[in-house]
């Protein structure tokens, strides 16, 4: 009978189990003093670090930190939920397993869930076969060729065809009354009763589209998502929620993701199916996709049991700006010590499809390795439109991002976090503190409206909502090496600054309009510095396209330069982070730089006019030709070469 496992036997089974047996069939161990070692199965390594204590009955890694008793790593290895661990584990010790009574009720709703899971595989088998078998197959096939997909990648996501035509489905599976409600209950058929419960008509949901299953925890398919091939809207699809599917508590591509790397170690947020077989093509596979709603707290509390660090990656349009917002609110209280989040906003007009396929794998991850971490994508976006250089401003400041920061949950990270924001403006933590008490409402950093659809899903874009514009400052980051070839600037705020010839580029990247500001290139392309040639391009650049903004830059950089002239660029976008200060003002250290560059410059061409003048061969010629020299000189700034 179903029901749950009472714990006594759940205890009495360890006790019966020893946890060298279960592992060494699973992983060669190696005695090692009282313990026993092998190379763990759960990441890869060269060196033995995964341990099992037969006194202890518990297993342990020092290289990733997994461990747990014989039921856990059952679970962990075989990738089993629960229920069925116990169940491999009672069939090797030879008992059966106790299921405590429950009631009616629960044994109904179970048998349901049971027989939704039933229909909705039968049903995603189906889709697999006309993918094969059905005449639109070819254009269904022909569709993702085009969008660069192979049939392995095709199998992989089990991705299947709903053929034109109302009733395919219907006529497969709902042959009686009673599988014709059940496919209404998975979500997978429509029921339209006519006035007066007359001519009642059953329709199937998809129909001529690309089909997508999505996959519990277990991998089963509990819904699908339909990608349209006619010009029918919507375009994206989604199940409606049922007893078995519950969008905002999935994350497609997650069990996916799993069977390609037993122990993953980010998981990358995009806004479509399209978008994670993309770049699961490009061997990215690690993407996971919400399913037609913004990333929410459910959302983040799954992707944090597998991974440590989730990263965002969204258009970098407005309705992308918006979503990465709301990802953060959701974000904030998931924060625990030791996990990580970032965002990425790829350039406009290029979503994760189309980016991967124009730079290819390794300077997409490139991009990913620079997205901004959440730290600064809050104080960045919080301080959008404010003036920090001014008392009020930096009054506003912090009254915006104080409650943002108390929603983090208690640990070190909220403490750095309000030390950070104390550095930025200045004032006590006590101030801060003050602050957040006097607003004891939830701060958000977007509009919190209803769950809305996506842009890729069904419902259509996304209605425009005011909101704090995309930051253009970089993350947060070690200086540059204070070893540098070029002189060494003094301190500020405890920290070596970036020499001139680099900080004019970091603040380019992060201050487009300071392009403005700098008219003729020529004598940066001239200089023979590396550092101020690389400014010449950017500024270049900016010249031909002013709108540009940091991100846009960055993914130019990708797609047109290889990935040394890219990774230098990021470097330069992420080190101005150690210049920020109180007080720090973009424009200002831009027109001082440019400023000591041209001191330099003056001092070096006095310096080379005094060595002129001392050379022996100078003062042999004529009046005439010396005169000649000279004002050659003056033309070209510097010795004639």
């Amino acid at each position: 009978m179903a029901g749950k496992i009472p714990q006594h036997f759940i205890d009495d089974l360890l006790n019966r189990t020893d946890i060298v047996d279960v592992v060494d069939s699973r992983v060669k161990l190696k005695k090692t003093g009282k313990n026993y070692s092998a190379c763990c199965p759960f990441h890869e390594e060269k060196t033995p670090s995964f341990t099992v204590s037969p006194d202890k009955q518990f297993y342990y890694c020092f290289g990733c930190g997994a461990g747990g008793n014989a039921l856990g790593f059952v679970m962990e290895y075989e990738r089993l939920p629960f229920p069925e661990a116990v169940e491999q584990l009672a069939r090797l010790a030879g008992v059966e397993v106790p299921r405590e009574e429950v009631s009616k009720a629960q044994q109904a709703r179970q048998q349901a869930s049971r027989t939704l899971y039933d229909l909705v595989a039968e049903a995603e088998k189906f889709f697999r076969s006309q993918l094969r078998e059905h005449p639109a197959a070819r254009k269904a096939i022909q569709y993702l060729r085009n969008r660069g997909l192979t049939g392995e990648v095709a199998r992989d996501f089990n991705m299947g065809l709903a053929p034109p035509g109302w009733d395919n489905l219907l006529n497969r599976l709902g042959n009686t009354p009673d599988n014709r409600r059940l496919l209404e209950q998975a979500g997978l058929v429509i029921h339209k009763e006519a006035e007066g419960g007359r001519n009642e008509r059953y329709y199937d949901r998809f129909r001529d589209r690309i089909m997508f299953p999505i996959r519990d925890q277990r991998g089963r398919a509990i819904a699908f998502g339909g990608r349209v091939l006619g010009d029918e809207k919507p375009k994206y699809l989604n199940s409606p929620e049922t007893p078995i599917f519950h969008k905002g508590r999935e994350l497609y591509g997650l069990w996916e993701a799993r069977q390609h790397k037993q122990k993953l170690e980010r998981l990358l947020v995009v806004e479509g199916y399209m978008d994670v077989v993309a770049l699961a093509q490009f061997d990215i596979r690690y993407a996971v996709a919400t399913l037609g709603t913004a990333c929410g707290e459910d959302h983040l509390q799954l992707a944090f049991k597998h991974v440590p660090e989730v990263v965002f990656c969204f258009d970098g349009d407005k309705a992308g700006r918006t979503a990465a917002k709301r990802a953060l609110d959701a974000a904030l209280p998931q924060m625990q010590d030791g996990r990580q989040v970032r965002f990425l906003l790829l350039p406009e007009g290029e979503d994760p499809d189309t980016l991967v396929r124009q730079i290819g794998k390794d300077r997409f991850e490139q991009l990913i390795h620079t997205a901004v971490p959440l730290e600064d994508f809050l104080f960045d976006s919080a301080a959008e439109g404010i003036d920090l250089q001014t008392l009020d401003g930096r009054a506003k400041f912090s009254k915006l991002a104080a409650p943002l920061l108390d929603r983090l949950p208690k640990g070190v990270y909220r403490q750095l976090m309000f030390e950070q924001l104390a550095r930025r403006t200045g004032l006590q933590l006590d101030t801060l503190k003050e602050i957040v008490e006097q607003n004891a409402a939830p701060a958000r950093l977007a509009p919190q409206a209803p769950e809305q659809p996506q842009r890729t899903q069904a419902q259509g874009p996304q209605p425009a909502e005011p909101g704090l514009p995309e930051p253009d400052l970089p993350p947060t980051a070690p200086p540059s090496h204070p070893e540098s070839s070029s002189p060494r600037q003094p301190q500020r705020g405890g920290q070596y600054r970036l020499p001139p010839e680099r900080l004019l580029t970091a603040l380019l990247l992060n201050h487009p309009k300071l392009a403005e500001l700098v008219g003729d290139t020529s004598e940066f392309q001239d200089s023979g510095d590396p550092d101020l040639q690389l400014f010449a391009q950017v500024l270049q650049l900016l010249h031909e396209r002013p709108g540009y903004s940091r991100n846009r830059i960055l993914g130019h950089w990708c797609a047109h330069y290889d990935a040394e002239q890219s990774a230098k660029l990021e470097q330069l976008a992420q080190a101005l982070g150690a210049q920020r200060v109180s007080g720090f003002n973009p424009q200002e250290e831009f027109e001082a730089c440019l400023r000591r560059l041209g001191e330099s410059a003056e001092r070096r061409r006095r310096q080379q006019a005094l060595e002129m003048l001392r050379d022996p061969a100078f003062n042999q010629k004529s009046p005439e030709e010396k005169r000649a020299l000279l004002a050659n000189w003056m033309v070209h700034k510097g010795p004639k070469a």
